[in-house]
């Protein structure tokens, strides 16, 4: 099951004892802030949690699925997260 961003804040504001509203704010403040660091190709490190960043992927050949045609796809950005293993193992013990 997936959790959008309004249960997840719901979730911060019951976890943190804080009114919904403030940790909505404060999670797309959070959202915002983190896009505003990729977009200029900042790494973000969050301890015990993980790290994203922008990476490039080069130029390759593909297929399409539909056609099994082959075709090219271009260099483009992606976005990587990579998860602290700290996090990994604490959600395994779950």
């Amino acid at each position: 099951m997936a959790v959008n961003k309004k249960e997840f804040a719901d979730r911060m504001a019951e976890k943190g004892s804080i009114k919904k509203k403030d940790a909505m704010k404060g999670l797309e403040l959070f959202i915002e802030t983190l896009m505003d660091c990729m977009s200029e190709h900042e790494k973000v490190k969050i301890s015990m949690f993980g790290r994203f960043e922008m990476k490039t992927a080069k130029e390759r050949t593909g297929r399409n699925p539909q056609t099994g045609q082959k075709c090219i796809i271009p260099e483009h950005e992606k976005t990587k997260v990579v998860a602290r293993e700290s996090l990994v193992s604490r959600i395994r013990k779950k």
